[in-house]
């Protein structure tokens, strides 16, 4: 059954679930998911719909523009698209592999519903590992006083390759603000949730040394505020007192991967809603 999804956020109001919900069935749609959830606080209204794209009367393009009118009343951010048409995204990896290799694995067993358009690298450690796969490989390495032409050229990549999305896979980079503002919400980032208590270099060897209880990482969107983006997902593992920094690096690697899998998957599938710093996200 293929489904078409619209995902929606606008300050709340009385009968909104019905007034979106009576659009669709005007239009001949059969409901076969819903997801909605009011923020009382900040007085602000998420919802997700999956339809049945077969019972739908208009074509997609006439689907939008039927509903903007609605959407413009209600002073709404929202999507409609066919779960069938996949994003396209780039990786973007530098020497630590691990993210790389796990969300290549879970794309080719069918796990993430995208298309890998590239992968981008300032080291060329992956590159049979990723042309392997048939995906193209780009390798942008960062000189002294050039990081402002290279990333000229990895936004370049982005837009050639039609990126929907941009997953940093440990890609060791901090990427400029003016790129974080022209692509809000769309570059996914993971780091260890040791922040802000051990930053910087060495954190697992800090981590070991203050006796840590837990491992876990933090999958969020990239602001030019570095590392303070909002979060998708987070995961966490108990460390015992005989583990050593290597046990540490390990279990850190698998929340890593665990973490940043779940929040692209999400992403993709339109089940991650933007309001300020926070998310919403209605999980599968």
């Amino acid at each position: 059954m293929h489904k078409t999804i619209i995902k929606l956020t606008c300050p709340d109001r009385v009968g909104l679930l019905a007034r979106i919900t009576a659009f669709i069935a005007e239009h001949g749609g059969n409901l076969d998911e819903v997801h909605q959830f009011t923020d009382s606080q900040a007085g602000w209204f998420f919802t997700r719909m999956a339809i049945e794209t077969e019972t739908l009367r208009l074509p997609l393009a006439q689907l939008r523009a039927e509903f903007s009118p609605l959407a413009a009343e209600l002073n709404a951010q929202w999507t409609i698209r066919r779960e069938a048409d996949k994003m396209r995204i780039v990786l973007m990896v530098s020497r630590l592999g691990h993210c790389l290799a796990d969300l290549l694995w879970r794309w080719k067993a069918g796990e993430l519903p995208c298309d890998i358009a590239a992968v981008v690298a300032n080291h060329e450690d992956f590159r049979t590992t990723v042309e392997r796969e048939g995906i193209p490989f780009h390798h942008i390495p960062f000189t002294p006083g050039e990081k402002a032409a290279a990333f000229t050229n990895i936004e370049r990549i982005w837009t050639d390759a039609g990126a929907d999305l941009i997953v940093l896979a440990r890609y060791m980079q901090i990427i400029p603000p003016d790129l974080c503002h022209r692509w809000q919400g769309r570059i996914i980032n993971i780091h260890h949730s040791f922040l802000p208590s051990f930053v910087g270099a060495n954190p697992y060897q800090r981590a070991w040394e203050r006796g840590v209880k837990l491992i876990g990482a933090t999958c969020h969107y990239v602001t030019p505020d570095l590392d303070e983006g909002p979060i998708l997902e987070q995961e966490v593992i108990r460390a015992e007192h005989f583990h050593d920094t290597e046990d540490l690096l390990r279990l850190g690697r698998d929340c890593e991967k665990q973490a940043l899998a779940r929040g692209v998957r999400w992403h993709l599938s339109d089940r991650v809603l933007l309001h300020g710093k926070r998310t919403v996200v209605f999980r599968d």
